[in-house]
């Protein structure tokens, strides 16, 4: 006798999950046996009675988000050894390094087989984001795991979930320490200081995979006029100054991250003449520059968060990188990124060609960026791998 509620797929449906793909859709469900309840564990057998894993039920397209496949189980020690595992990942690849970087995605959901989970590590602080209503009705066990992990000091847990549990209404989120007071600190990354606030900032207050392509873009800032737009909190803008920029310019609609940025530069270069801020369209403001940049930074907030804006989104990438490739400097080099998952390296990189095109330019690439090793991909889930970056000379 089973003793969870169980899934059971269509015949033809199963191949999905036999390939270790960690979603399930509603579409190729035959019959619900149970009725679970949203963030129940329930088991997903293929329609002559195998089993083909486990995971947590919700009621939309996604129906289930698989946690185990096989006949492996959900035991008393999961989010222990899962969180551990995430964790010896990130200490294999050298990405904690407490004199130099002390910030980094401790838990990037699927691609630490905990799809609807990510936890990102502030210097003590683990601020937890919840995706789905399983993982919030496990929120004590996974703060247990996370308080018990060798070698990683941990004085806050944040709770920054309520945004991305908005569509589920039988939820009731409130953002917050769960353990320990601090809403805010100061970081490092590669040896610069960043102040992360994530009580306040967008996602859990820090865009940390950008880290090696901000690393990259110092290499190329040495006497160069740099452009930074959609700067948010000036990671970008930072590492040019400390590769030697003549001028750097930081572009965003808000005000809050003008003052993000502002404040990140003077902590790292307190009093510096080469740096200049504006809040304004950026749009606007590529209009009124000509020839003036020889290194220009596009990294531009999700134009795409779903499948039915995507060819509005692709317009977009192609108005923006057109206006950018036309302005830049002969010989320039132009950092161009998208990180909607709905957008496909493929169909992002169709579109900075027609940008390109379209302004009669040479361009060529040379690198073609994406995440971080903290930010692992699924093989069997690669829509996990939702930031797309090229490097393009421009002649």
């Amino acid at each position: 006798m089973r003793e969870l509620p169980c899934i059971v797929l269509k015949s033809g449906k199963d191949q999905s999950a036999r390939r270790r793909h960690p979603w399930i859709f509603s579409g190729a469900i035959k019959k619900i046996y149970g009725n679970p309840a949203t963030g129940d564990v329930v088991e997903v057998y293929d329609n002559k009675d195998e089993r083909l894993g486990a995971g947590h039920f919700q009621v939309g397209t996604i129906a289930v988000r698989m946690l185990v496949f096989g006949n492996e189980r959900i035991d008393g020690n999961f989010w222990k050894r899962r969180i551990e595992q995430a964790w010896n990942h990130r200490k294999e690849e050298g990405v904690f390094q407490p004199d130099k970087t002390n910030a980094f995605r401790l838990v990037n959901a699927e691609g630490d087989l905990l799809p609807g989970l990510i936890v990102d590590y502030y210097n003590g602080c683990a601020v937890i984001q919840m995706h789905s209503a399983g993982m919030f009705k496990n929120l004590t066990l996974i703060s247990e795991a996370l308080n018990n992990l060798e070698g990683l000091a941990i004085d806050t847990l944040y709770n920054k979930s309520r945004n991305s549990l908005v569509n589920y209404p039988e939820i009731s989120v409130v953002d917050g320490p769960l353990s320990g007071k601090r809403m805010h600190g100061e970081i490092l990354e590669n040896g610069n200081g960043f102040t992360v606030n994530w009580e306040k900032g967008q996602k859990t207050g820090f865009f940390l995979d950008q880290r090696e392509n901000r690393l990259l873009l110092e290499r190329y800032a040495a006497g160069r006029k740099v452009l930074n737009m959609f700067c948010y909190t000036g990671g970008f803008s930072v590492y040019a100054l400390r590769g030697g920029a003549e001028l750097v310019h930081s572009v965003d609609s808000s005000e809050h991250a003008i003052e993000l940025t502002n404040s990140n530069v003077a902590l790292n270069f307190p009093g510096s003449d080469k740096h200049s801020s504006f809040c304004t369209d950026a749009f606007g403001f590529l209009d009124d520059r000509d020839d003036q940049y020889d290194l220009i930074i596009l990294d531009p907030p999700a134009f795409a968060k779903h499948q039915r804006v995507l060819n509005n989104a692709l317009q977009g990438y192609k108005r923006l990188n057109q206006k950018a490739i036309g302005k830049i400097r002969k010989g320039g080099e132009l950092f161009t990124f998208s990180c909607s998952q709905a957008v496909s390296k493929e169909n992002f990189r169709k579109s900075v060609f027609a940008a390109a095109a379209n302004t009669g330019r040479d361009a060529r690439i040379l690198y073609q960026l994406t995440q971080p090793s903290d930010h692992p991909v699924s093989l069997y889930h690669p829509e996990g791998e939702y930031l797309k970056g090229l490097v393009l000379k421009i002649d």
